[in-house]
């Protein structure tokens, strides 16, 4: 009999506050070794874009550590490398993201160079115009991977009008129209304190971070404009199919499913049964597509957190001529799940894997600063890592029956291949 996983039932020593301006500051005292892992969480990313304008907080995200109005791209490098920091900046669909680390006694310089590139990032032309060619070649690369490419049509269908429906890198068509001045509204619009997370672990006090914080951003006001109100469109499931011949050496399959946001209560069941069908070597399509049949040269699933409705997509790289063997493997194993209930001991295996990986996910300080702070910008609050976990726990197999049968029902098909062998799906066929 498999044992028992039980999850933690408390929550690190995670101090939060809201500071005057609005910021709030999470802090995770961890002084084990001396190192100090700071994430700073914006909430804006690529679902704030509008379709004309995706890769845009791409493009914010790899231009703002090249210049501020005060120091040059090579000035802020050899700030950060002389003392052997870390310093990056990075988007999502869900969020911004700022992210440092450094030893102890470097944080307090570290943190006023990061307090610099957050409030007054100058943008320059020639650094715009380098990431610009960088991100569109990054883009036609993606285009020449079938994976990439299989991708890209499933969102696309799946996500429509929807921002999910695209790359953060955005399109060709849309970075090449991008300008300074709207890297600029971008920037003036969501880069205020009102909107920031900052999520510290490592060697450092509360009351230490918070005077450290207040030093950086304590003058820095929110402007009296409201940020602005999204109007998403609502997503209804219409599957259908799309297949892109391509010359490769192996045709890739998707299978997705539209389903629900991290605020859902179905959102723990779908992670059980994301782990118990694609997780790992000992996963459901592991075990019976690629060990007991030879189908696939790469199968798995995964399934999201979002802000808005998820996607469930299961998977496989398999050899031309087993395309339609492989859809039809992937469709009976995941309408298995609508048919079958799990049994107790695959149940379990599954919450144990899955709590396992979660656990180990929360070893560095990096990991905490980078946890605590998501959730925050989810608006789930840190108590949702003790959540999660009791959730998980607490799923049953009733439960995975339930969500399967609510959100397995017809996929949307996504193949790329050799022609030869993927021309014979038509877009009705399902």
């Amino acid at each position: 009999m498999t044992q028992t996983l039980t999850p933690s039932n408390t929550i690190r020593n995670v101090h939060r506050t809201v500071q005057d301006n609005g910021i709030v500051l999470l802090v995770t005292e961890n002084p084990a070794a001396d190192i100090i892992a700071t994430r700073l969480f914006l909430r804006t990313g690529s679902r704030w874009e509008p379709q004309e304008k995706a890769g845009l907080s791409h493009l914010v995200a790899t231009v703002l550590t090249k210049g501020t109005d005060q120091l040059s791209s090579m000035e802020i490098a050899e700030q950060v490398e002389s003392v052997g920091a870390k310093l990056s900046a990075d988007t999502s669909t869900d969020y911004f993201l700022l992210s440092l680390k450094t030893v102890a006694s470097d944080f307090e310089d570290i943190l006023s160079l990061t307090g610099e590139l957050l409030r007054s990032p100058s943008f320059p032309e020639e650094e715009i115009e380098l990431e610009r060619r960088i991100t569109i070649q990054g883009i036609r690369s993606q285009r020449e991977q079938p994976f990439s490419v299989a991708f890209e049509q499933l969102r696309q269908q799946m996500y429509q009008h929807h921002p999910y429906a695209l790359s953060t890198l955005g399109t060709e068509a849309s970075v090449s129209q991008l300008s300074r001045a709207d890297l600029q509204e971008f920037h003036q619009t969501y880069f205020r304190p009102d909107n920031l997370i900052i999520s510290i672990a490592g060697r450092i006090t509360p009351e230490a971070a918070t005077e450290q914080i207040q030093r950086v951003f304590g003058d820095w006001r929110a402007p009296e404009t409201p940020l602005p109100t999204l109007s998403l469109p609502i997503l209804t499931s219409i599957p259908q199919n799309a297949i892109t011949p391509q010359e490769t050496q192996q045709s890739v399959v998707m299978l997705g499913y539209l389903t629900s946001c991290v605020n859902h209560e179905d959102y723990s069941a779908l992670k059980v049964l994301n782990t118990y069908l694609g997780n790992g070597l000992s996963s459901r399509l592991f075990v019976e597509l690629r060990e007991k049949r030879g189908l696939a040269y790469d199968v798995s699933a995964f399934f999201p957190t979002r802000l808005d409705q998820s996607q469930f997509v299961v998977y496989m790289g398999t050899a031309p001529e087993n395309t339609e063997i492989a859809i039809d493997g992937l469709r009976t194993e995941v309408e298995r799940l609508v048919n079958i209930p799990l049994t107790a001991d695959e149940l379990q295996v599954a919450k144990n894997k899955l709590l396992g990986q979660y656990a180990l996910g929360k070893q560095t300080n990096s990991q905490l600063a980078q946890i605590y702070g998501w959730y925050e910008c989810l608006g789930l609050g840190i108590e949702f890592d003790t959540e999660f976990q009791n959730n998980i726990a607490a799923v049953t197999s009733a439960d995975t029956l339930r969500v399967a049968n609510h959100y397995f029902i017809e996929p949307y098909l996504s193949v790329v291949g050799p022609e030869a062998f993927v021309s014979s799906f038509s877009v009705s066929q399902s």
